[in-house]
């Protein structure tokens, strides 16, 4: 149903780190962005099936080659996405949402493995065999379990429509075509044509395939007896929290070859087909029993990959922090901390095991720098660490680099900004300037952020309760945005309403 990426591991894996840019500051930070953790276990959803067969996973999808092909790609989902989510509320939770939906299935046989992933990105997909995958993430931003119900329904369309298997041989058929193709005519320009072409005709059908599991996710919905709005809703909650993100309005451009129809016909299209069911069943959109179960879920960050509270980022394993100047609004990004602000400016942090190099100013000239300016590194020490500083240019953009030793690992602090804005400079100098090491206290100090369920009292507003709230610089439109509160909306006494705490 969503299509964003995750981040990952506490060290971070190497890569070339100024390397294609473009003229944006976001382009600037997905092209910086990098990659992933584990567990082991999920949580089933039987079909409903006579009581002389055998009730077991193993026996429901003994030879069931969907399922095998789900079973390949399960250890890799869950390196990428942090693991597991354990809870028992929460896969409580869920089990009971998924269980309401299987009963109206287009497929009741189907068995479903639901696992929640131990991520704070925004994400629900599928993979054959009934493999379902929902981020914690996701779980924070919705505000009910029809909303939840609403992702759910929708990836157990794509199981049941077999919407993966078709991708996957439409793929595979593009990929042949190119390359007969490219054999027939090579160097022939037309070639590049042909595989774009390729590329429109899966990203129109991909598109497609989303639309037909929002229409029969819907129909679910409506039977298993929830609101059927609930996807319109969620929808509209995904695209306020991506504004939320980028603090600019969506880019309908970037929808063109997305795997996803436009973000509002999308929600117009859901709406249409949810009127279909306005008067069927009972609507439930279990607001009471979804908001005692996320209650306490794990917000942002894990543990593990540190902490970002306002301008401060906290690694208490690491034993490491720093600060990014006022103005600039902070996010962990894929394998890394990114920072915004004013004219364009972005810092990315990132780090990578020393492997036994000492001379830092060798490794600035490593070649991991794409546009080093020859004769910039200087080797220096910052709070009595190891460090090296260089300067690099790539495209419009000017690149203040620093990289600090402390013990087997090397930081990495990466400051870039428009060519000739001036201010590159400054603002490394202050990220710099704050990096430290955490004191004991410090460390034991730090706790994680948490959803928090409150509820409204006698004077309380929505600034009043937003401003309780940790993690971010922008308390107002992170709580409106969890809580889908518009602008200029009030609260009544007795509402219950998320926080983020610790």
């Amino acid at each position: 149903m969503v299509n964003k990426v995750s981040r990952g591991h506490t060290h971070f894996r190497r890569n070339r780190l100024l390397s294609g840019m473009q003229p944006s500051v976001f382009a600037l930070i997905a092209a910086l962005a990098l990659s992933s953790c584990q567990t082991n276990d999920t949580f089933f959803i039987l079909p409903e099936t006579p009581a002389v067969s055998e009730q077991t996973v193993d026996a429901l999808t003994r030879n069931d080659p969907n399922a095998a092909m789900g079973a390949r790609e399960h250890p890799r989902i869950l390196e990428t996405y942090g693991g597991q989510y354990r809870d028992p509320q929460v896969e409580k939770l869920v089990a009971r949402v998924a269980g309401a939906l299987t009963a109206v299935s287009e497929n009741p046989r189907q068995t479903y493995r639901i696992t929640i992933l131990n991520s704070p990105s925004i994400n629900a997909f599928a993979l054959p065999g009934g493999y379902l995958y929902v981020t914690r993430g996701l779980l924070a931003l919705a505000t009910d379990a029809s909303e939840i119900a609403a992702v759910l329904s929708h990836e157990m369309a794509h199981v049941t429509a077999n919407h993966g298997i078709e991708r996957q041989r439409r793929e595979e058929a593009e990929a042949i075509s190119n390359e007969v193709i490219s054999e027939v005519l090579p160097g022939n320009p037309e070639v590049d044509q042909i595989a774009a072409r390729g590329k429109m005709r899966l990203a129109a059908f991909s598109r497609q395939q989303e639309l037909e599991a929002d229409a029969i996710g819907i129909r679910m919905l409506a039977e298993a007896g929830y609101d059927p709005y609930a996807a319109s809703r969620f929808l509209r909650s995904m695209a306020a929290y991506a504004q939320y993100e980028t603090a600019s309005a969506e880019d309908g451009s970037l929808d063109f070859l997305s795997s996803h129809p436009n973000t509002p016909r999308r929600i117009e299209l859901a709406a249409q087909q949810a009127s279909l069911y306005a008067n069927v069943g009972s609507s439930e959109i279990g607001r009471d029993y979804f908001l005692s179960g996320i209650d306490g879920l794990l917000y942002g960050s894990n543990p593990d990959q540190g902490y970002i509270r306002d301008r401060d980022f906290y690694h208490p394993k690491l034993q490491i922090a720093f600060q990014v100047p006022p103005g600039f609004s902070m996010s962990d990004k894929a394998n890394a901390v990114v920072a915004t602000g004013p004219g364009d400016v972005a810092i990315r942090f990132d780090g990578v095991k020393a492997n036994g190099r000492r001379d830092l100013a060798d490794y600035m000239r490593s070649g991991w720098v794409t546009g080093l300016v020859d004769g910039s590194v200087e080797t220096t020490t910052v709070n009595g660490m190891p460090a090296a500083t260089a300067t690099a240019i790539a495209g419009e953009w000017i690149f203040d680099v620093t990289v600090i030793r402390d013990g087997a690992e090397i930081y990495r602090l990466l400051t870039a900004a428009p060519r000739g804005s001036g201010t590159v400079q400054n603002v490394a100098a202050s990220v710099r300037s704050s990096f430290h090491k955490l004191s004991p206290s410090e460390v034991a100090n730090l706790k994680p952020l948490r959803i928090r369920i409150v509820t409204v009292q006698p004077g309380d507003t929505v600034a009043s309760i937003a401003a309780q709230m940790m993690g971010t610089n922008r308390k107002l439109a992170l709580f409106q945005v969890l809580n889908a509160i518009t602008p200029g909306a009030t609260l009544s006494v007795g509402d219950k309403v998320k926080i983020v705490s610790q």
